[in-house]
């Protein structure tokens, strides 16, 4: 009994407070800055070995045809394709039952996304009209949403729910903008057999959703057909993430009170039975088909993913490409083009982008301010959007892969922009007036 107690204790001192951590809607976005900061600590207090596990080589194969690829690259290609995985289901989700499911709820947010992609890329171009530095202009587009949301999160008492909202289904159209630009801009040598063969694999994704399959295994294998030929096609394979979320099916297969009825007589005509009687494997199995027909798959999908996206491979991810060494970095180096042209592009760009064209819908009349808020408030998460970091960094590894110097330019932008947005996005939040 006293060694059963003991462990009930542990067991609330040590994994009570990582339950409540991992309920917090803010803690992916905490990990991402933990991640983060351990990237920068590492990369400057040992680069050599930074570079050595990220850069460290690997080999995969079978008969006489072997891929070689580093650690970074496993990250930046395999495991990011399971992050725009997520992100494709979450775009379907919002598009079909969210909050972008008619045009006067997406009207909006498109409008601010529209200017929150615009303007960032115009300022890069201004400092980098030409040369190696051109490629990059992707950069300062993206907002990561993990970020923003764990800053108003923290701010929710100053923060309408509404402009929460707002800022997400941005980002869901940021989201969009990003994958584009990748898959349009950030390719290599189109290959016209392999990319009829990518066409052929989401062909049949598409006839998978409309025959509504529900096995994971079967979209995972047709997915992992897609990246291969979208790699080999000259479109960046994480693509495939994107397309494969959006073929999962967003509806029941048959109304749910169908589903529950049918449910409901199964489980009376169980209690009919005598109580000595057990059940048997075959029933049991039986109960949990008709509580999994409850959820569409992509509910199904999407729970089981966003967890290991948000707390492993976004974190793992910002560890293995924010490592920027500071050694001998001063003004210098954020006067380079590259790195003042994102850091004002995030900061500068997209505060400006979003807010501007916001307000031009509204005294247009498309829509009103969401939740009310003034536009102290208005700014201030417009501000807060300028966070670009996840798809910023894998835009900047996209365009610079060959230019290791321009890489860590842009990495030092992507840092300091990020942090200026979200630093004075914050203050600003926080000096305004409770709603």
């Amino acid at each position: 009994m006293a060694e059963k107690n003991l462990t009930e204790q542990l067991f609330g001192i040590v994994v009570r407070p990582l339950q409540a951590f991992l309920r917090l809607e803010a803690a992916s976005g905490i990990l991402l800055l933990i991640s983060a900061a351990a990237a920068l600590t590492w990369a400057n207090l040992d680069s050599r070995t930074y570079h050595a596990v990220f850069d460290y080589a690997l080999a995969l194969g079978a008969g006489g045809e072997v891929k070689s690829f580093t650690v970074r690259e496993l990250i930046n290609d395999g495991l990011m394709t399971i992050f725009f995985f997520v992100v494709g289901m979450e775009i379907k989700r919002e598009l079909v039952v969210g909050e972008l499911n008619t045009v006067a709820k997406a009207t909006l947010p498109a409008f601010a996304a529209l200017g929150g992609m615009a303007l960032p890329a115009g300022i890069y171009l201004l400092f980098n009209a030409s040369g190696q530095g051109r490629a990059g202009w992707g950069i300062p587009m993206a907002t990561d949403i993990a970020f923003c949301i764990g800053i108003l999160t923290l701010l929710k008492d100053r923060v309408p729910h509404a402009l929460v909202v707002f800022v997400t289904a941005l980002a869901i159209f940021d989201d969009i903008g990003g994958i584009l630009v990748i898959a349009l801009f950030y390719g290599h040598g189109l290959s016209l057999p392999w990319l009829l063969g990518a066409v052929g694999s989401a062909s049949l994704l598409a006839w998978m959703n409309r025959r509504y399959v529900t096995n994971g295994m079967a979209y995972g294998a047709v997915g992992a057909c897609l990246w291969y030929a979208l790699h080999h096609g000259g479109i960046h394979p994480t693509v495939a993430g994107v397309l494969l979320g959006l073929s999962i099916p967003t509806r029941t297969r048959r109304p749910l009170r169908d589903i529950l009825r049918e449910l409901r007589d199964h489980v009376t005509q169980l209690f009919d039975r005598s109580s000595d009687e057990e059940l048997d494997a075959a029933e049991i199995l039986m109960i949990e088909e008709k509580l999994e027909d409850l959820e569409a798959p992509l509910y199904r999908f999407e729970h089981l993913w966003h967890p290991f996206m948000a707390f492993f491979i976004m974190p793992v991810f910002a560890l293995a490409n924010s490592g920027v060494s500071l050694e001998g970095i001063g003004l210098s180096a954020l006067g380079a083009p590259v790195a003042l042209g994102t850091t004002l592009g995030l900061f500068a760009g997209k505060q400006l982008g979003i807010f501007a064209f916001t307000a031009l819908a509204v005294r247009l009349g498309l829509a009103p301010i969401p939740g009310k808020a003034s536009w102290l408030k208005l700014y201030g998460v417009s501000l807060i959007a300028g966070i670009g970091f996840t798809v910023a960094l894998f835009i900047a590894a996209l365009a610079f892969g060959g230019a290791p110097v321009l890489l860590e330019e842009a990495k030092l932008g992507i840092l300091v922009g990020s942090l200026l947005a979200g630093g004075v996005g914050f203050l600003v939040l926080r000096l305004s007036r409770r709603p």
